[in-house]
């Protein structure tokens, strides 16, 4: 009954079994879709135009994943059938072959110990003992013609997992990203606040005149590793683990973007808080098409 190494055939399979498998998949897709569709429906109550666009991004995405999945599947056997010369088919691996040759070694053993458990499972019929293998040794083309398929059965499984892990790993980045520019952005609430008191407003009169370097912003950024340009990537590069935005830098990026887009006197009216975050959405919507 088992005509080959992937055991029983559909026409094989109890009815119910298949059902029960179909069922499982259609209730999977209809709760995922559930979930899709209230995420985009709180955005848009919320206004979040930016991310229900980033949502439908991400929807698109996985669908257009999941038909070359399919076209996979279906090509399958037609990849399979390519053959390609052994020469060719040993380079550029992503194993060295010392690595492989130890891979191939534990595969030979595993292989030999199951062909040794099935050969000594038996079949009773009519008080004769038959001997059986649960499966047969499936046709090689290539191997008959001394050539290895252009990707195997088994590498075409394997790129179908990476797929599904990609995805999901898309989705996890997607979602990871803005919750951490949100979360780097959570205290810069508190030093917007801070914008609309005295002591910040005498602090940072435009009358009163400074020179750059007298500045905390002055003496944290000019500097003698500012001045080669291999030190300041460096310094940049591990900065945005610890402090990439402190208070100084926030307020000074503030000042400058109302200086340079907005009137003076909207120093203490304009949010550049909120307006930093809708940028972050629109930044992220980016990243997704990405």
């Amino acid at each position: 009954m088992a005509g080959g190494s992937g055991g029983r055939t559909l026409e094989e399979t109890p009815t119910w079994a298949v059902a029960v498998v179909c069922f499982a998949l259609v209730l999977i897709s209809i709760i995922i879709e559930h979930i899709l569709h209230m995420i985009g429906k709180w955005l848009k109550n919320k206004h979040k135009r930016a991310l229900y666009e980033a949502l439908e991004k991400i929807k698109s995405e996985l669908m257009l994943l999941g038909f070359i999945s399919l076209l996979l599947t279906v090509g399958q056997g037609l990849i399979s059938d390519i053959c390609i010369s052994k020469e060719i088919a040993a380079t550029w691996h992503p194993c060295n072959k010392k690595q492989e040759e130890k891979l191939n070694e534990s595969d030979d053993q595993d292989k030999t110990d199951t062909e040794h458990r099935r050969r000594l499972l038996t079949v009773s019929n009519s008080g004769a003992v038959f001997r059986r293998s649960l499966a047969g040794p499936s046709v090689d083309k290539c191997a008959a013609q001394g050539k290895v398929p252009f990707v195997s059965s088994e590498g075409i499984h394997q790129l179908h997992l990476f797929i599904f892990v990609l995805a999901l790993f898309h989705v996890l980045y997607c979602v990871l990203t803005l919750a951490l520019g949100r979360a780097k952005m959570k205290r810069w609430k508190r030093w917007e606040k801070e914008t609309g008191t005295i002591e910040y407003q005498f602090s940072h009169d435009p009358e009163r005149f400074r020179f750059a370097r007298e500045t905390s912003f002055g003496r944290r950024h000019l500097s003698f590793w500012t001045k080669n340009p291999i030190l300041m990537r460096i310094v940049c590069f591990f900065r945005q683990f610890v402090r990439s935005v402190p208070k100084v830098d926030y307020l000074t990026l503030r000042h400058g973007f109302i200086m340079a887009h907005l009137g003076p006197h909207s120093e203490t009216k304009f949010d550049f808080q909120k307006y930093i975050n809708r940028s972050l959405e629109e930044d992220f919507n980016v990243v997704v098409g990405i």
